[in-house]
């Protein structure tokens, strides 16, 4: 499969779009200002506690305050609050976590007013951007993500991607893992890491670590709310969790952010600076890549599949609709293979659709019926299938009997909407033209203010094919008529581009006549 990463920046946003064998499957925003995003670490403030919710508001410097549960406080909440006030005093005076002395974990079942106090100082990280009213999801159980792998502090686990098939290779990264990593840090291995030597781990595990010192050194004497670590940009967050040796190009327009992530991939893998090109043409990148066009395509209520059937894609605040349809142009005397073909197909374009949206919570998909039950069960497993390139978590329950599919996705961002629609060049977004009877009467007034200013001219009048049909038809013919009045002919041309109540006049030279109506 062909990847690209084709990246469009301009001064107040960067837009990211990810392409699988020329298809659009992805599209990331960032905008410039842009204060925090998933990832970040906060040394926040409690402000409410909300025993009805079990979960507390936490002031990190956003304007909706952030919303923390007790499902998110993590087991060793009780040590993360005692290392995050002793280094804010001066009393953790290393970030190491050598000689920490633990405190007792919480239990899963108890409530939050019993562990945490209002106004007390406490390190999260954003789990979740703010989504229409709500502002963002944090949690305790804080994460340092790199390319190899997560460090996980106040934790001895150590555990590798499920994705890392190979039973010896599963192996032989736990070994090496806990050979290299600093007590009281549970470590994550990443599928990245398949195969890759101990120096090269060992390096990251550095970096990670390093970052964890940073976080330390600002604590001292620190005022909250104040942001301790922030997440890579955009652009280096998706090179560091999407690159491997299947991509084929990455296409920047930018020279500053070219060089910014060549720089980049030169710290993480060195081997892919060569795939790194700016893009030079007159174009812009999105036109050159067809990115526009499939984006105009692909964003609205409706999206088409080549076979001509479509997908009708609703949201509501609780879940989103999709209904598959088989379309005017699907016909086949097997209704039940008829079925299975279009459901296959919509299978495919839900799946993309779910990314390049970035749709998440509950999603229902209603698909055409099919009676065999080889037939639903083989849907299930081609929708799972095509799920798998999705990096987001989520579950996929098989049909009901009623023939609906529900599908959760993992939201940690507003889903991405794009409003394909422009305003109408006739009526100019008022939904009004003038009366169309009244077309010929206002042709006509043109043509004889032009043959009063200008004489000797010879005139070509461009219509649409309707009104060009509608002016030569009869006899006389309403160009007959204006030929008897004016004893001037007034050649036609039929034009499809132009509306239907729109025309153009030109001179014998093609230049058009511009009047000032």
């Amino acid at each position: 499969m062909e990847k690209e990463l084709v990246i469009n920046a301009s001064p107040t946003k960067v837009e990211i779009a990810l392409l699988e064998d020329r298809k659009l499957v992805e599209l990331h925003q960032q905008t410039t200002k842009s204060n925090f995003s998933v990832g970040d670490i906060f040394l926040g403030r409690i402000k409410k506690i909300m025993p009805g919710l079990n979960a507390v508001f936490v002031d990190i410097g956003h304007r909706k305050d952030a919303f923390l549960h007790y499902t998110d406080l993590g087991p060793q909440l009780r040590s993360l609050l005692k290392f995050t006030d002793d280094a804010m005093k001066g009393k953790q005076q290393t970030p190491s976590l050598d000689n920490f002395s633990f405190e007792p974990e919480i239990v899963k079942t108890g409530k939050v007013d019993q562990v945490l106090n209002k106004r007390q100082p406490i390190l999260v990280q954003v789990l979740k951007e703010p989504i229409s009213t709500k502002g963002p999801r944090l949690s305790c159980e804080i994460t340092i993500p790199g390319r190899f792998m997560v460090i996980t502090p106040f934790s001895n686990v150590v555990a590798v991607s499920k994705k890392v098939t190979n039973s010896e290779e599963r192996k032989r990264l736990q070994v090496l893992i806990e050979s290299i990593r600093p007590k009281n840090f549970g470590i994550i291995v990443r599928t990245a890491a398949e195969g890759k030597k101990v120096a090269d781990l060992h390096e990251e595990l550095r970096g990670l670590t390093a970052k964890w010192e940073q976080m330390h050194t600002q604590l001292l004497n620190a005022n909250q709310p104040k942001k301790l670590l922030s997440e890579l940009d955009k652009t280096s967050s998706i090179l560091r969790d999407i690159l491997n040796d299947s991509f084929n190009r990455i296409v920047i327009n930018d020279k500053e952010l070219y060089s910014s992530v060549k720089g980049y991939l030169g710290n993480i893998a060195p081997d892919h600076q060569k795939m790194v090109n700016l893009h030079r043409g007159r174009r812009s990148i999105f036109d050159t890549f067809g990115v526009n066009r499939q984006i105009k395509s692909s964003f609205g209520k409706t999206a088409t599949m080549p076979s001509g059937a479509y997908l009708v894609i609703e949201s509501t605040e609780a879940m989103h609709v999709i209904d598959v349809n088989s379309g005017p142009k699907m016909q086949r005397k097997d209704q039940e293979s008829a079925a299975l073909a279009v459901n296959m197909e919509a299978a495919e374009e839900i799946a993309r659709q779910l990314r390049l949206r970035d749709i998440g919570g509950l999603i229902i998909i209603d698909f055409i019926d099919m009676r065999s039950g080889e037939n639903r069960n083989r849907l299930v497993r081609e929708m799972r299938k095509f799920m798998k390139k999705d990096r987001a978590q989520h579950t996929i329950l098989p049909l009901s009997k009623f023939g609906l599919m529900q599908i959760t996705r993992q939201r940690v961002k507003p889903e991405v909407k794009i409003d394909t629609s422009e305003v109408c060049p006739v009526c100019e977004g008022s939904g009004k033209i003038n009366p169309t009877v009244l077309l010929t009467d206002q042709i006509e007034r043109d043509i004889e203010y032009i043959l009063n200013s200008r004489p000797k001219v010879r005139i070509s009048l461009e219509v649409h094919p309707f009104v060009y049909a509608y002016i030569k038809m009869g006899i006389p013919s309403l160009q007959q008529k204006w030929y008897l009045k004016h004893m001037h002919w007034i050649k036609l041309v039929s034009n499809p581009d132009l509306d239907l109540v729109s025309y153009k006049f030109y001179d014998k030279n093609k230049d058009e006549i511009r009047l000032n109506n």
